[in-house]
């Protein structure tokens, strides 16, 4: 009797330990290990913004160079950009996201869309990317020939949640104006276009990097016109906000005769903090030595520079991407 219940506890000794092994050694939601990412994280989340946009197509390029160099499993999830993507880093749903730097700017100082949640000081940057134009569309019966000419119509303003709402309304109000002076439909770009379209609403905001494919859409049913935005009203909004650069949309972008000023705002791309510094390190490394392979994804990142892209973030550098900076001599 007594050799049976010393075997009996004997073996509940042995399943408990098991148990409790296999309990440390599970991994943490989304991949990564419990000890807040000091493992290597097989898994991955890009998120971009919608499937029409540069940060789908460019997001789709990266999760295969991941996939084909690193062998992560890496998928990216489209959403309504800049807001949706830092929320989602922050409940770790998203492992990497392309954000604008205005939205960045706002979250980690709890400002703007931000203001109630409170600031996101656990973000960190991988790499500053290319520019986002602002290109305030209309069709040419509409008569629409600047900022002020908005008063009044019908405009899309971008998806809820998204950088391109953020910066309609900072471009409004740097020309006195705010969504009570407008007629205010929050689309995203295809939402847009279709309603442009159908006549339905008079011009969009279409904040992405160049060309948008939306518009080159639009421009084979309808005459399109890009609204410019003068140089020296970009440099009033910068005073306050000094993410914003003054630029211009090239001479036959989009049939267009003449370069259209405009104003412009640097994208990122964000990790999250707790990502390992190696793995980090990698997700740069490979993301630079295949910067080919994305320029011929979408023409928008033609632009992104690794020689400038670990400089002048509004949110702090990774250190594992910090590292790879470092190691090429591009860190100022």
């Amino acid at each position: 009797m007594l050799k049976k219940m010393l075997t009996i506890l004997s073996s509940t000794l042995l399943v408990l330990s098991v148990a409790a092994c296999s309990s440390q050694s599970s991994p943490a939601p989304g991949g990564g290990s419990a000890s807040g990412g000091a493992a290597e994280q097989k898994f991955l989340t890009i998120a971009t913004g919608g499937s029409s946009g540069p940060y789908y197509t460019i997001g789709g390029a990266m999760a295969k160079i991941y996939k084909d160099k690193l062998g992560y499993n890496a998928s990216v999830q489209s959403t309504g950009a800049s807001v949706e993507n830092i929320n989602l880093l922050k409940t770790k749903k998203a492992d990497m996201a392309f954000v604008m730097s205005d939205v960045a700017s706002f979250a980690y100082n709890g400002q703007e869309n931000f203001k109630d949640t409170g600031a996101v000081k656990d973000l960190k940057a991988m790499a500053g990317l290319y520019l986002n134009y602002v290109q305030i569309v209309t069709l040419k019966d509409r008569n629409i020939k600047s900022v002020a000419d908005l008063k009044g119509k019908r405009v899309g303003v971008g998806a809820p949640n998204s950088g391109v709402e953020v910066n309609a309304r900072m471009v409004l109000a740097g020309h006195g104006l705010t969504y009570n002076d407008i007629k205010a439909d929050y689309l995203s770009y295809a939402e847009a276009v279709e309603q442009l379209k159908n006549n339905t609403i008079d011009a969009a905001f279409v904040t992405s990097g160049l060309p948008n494919s939306t518009v080159i859409d639009l421009m084979t049913t309808k005459d399109v016109e890009i609204v410019p935005i003068k140089k020296e009203d970009v440099e009033k909004m910068a005073q306050q906000f000094p993410f914003f650069v003054s630029a211009e949309i090239p001479a036959g972008l989009y049939k267009n005769d003449q370069p259209v000023p405009t104003a412009a705002i640097r994208n990122l791309m964000l990790v999250r903090g707790d990502l390992s510094d190696d793995q980090v390190y990698k997700l740069t490394k490979a993301f630079f030595e295949n910067l080919d392979t994305l320029k011929g994804a979408h023409s928008a990142a033609k632009e992104i520079d690794p020689k400038e892209a670990g400089n002048n973030l509004v949110v702090p550098l990774h250190p594992g991407a910090e590292k790879y900076f470092k190691e090429i001599g591009a860190l100022n």
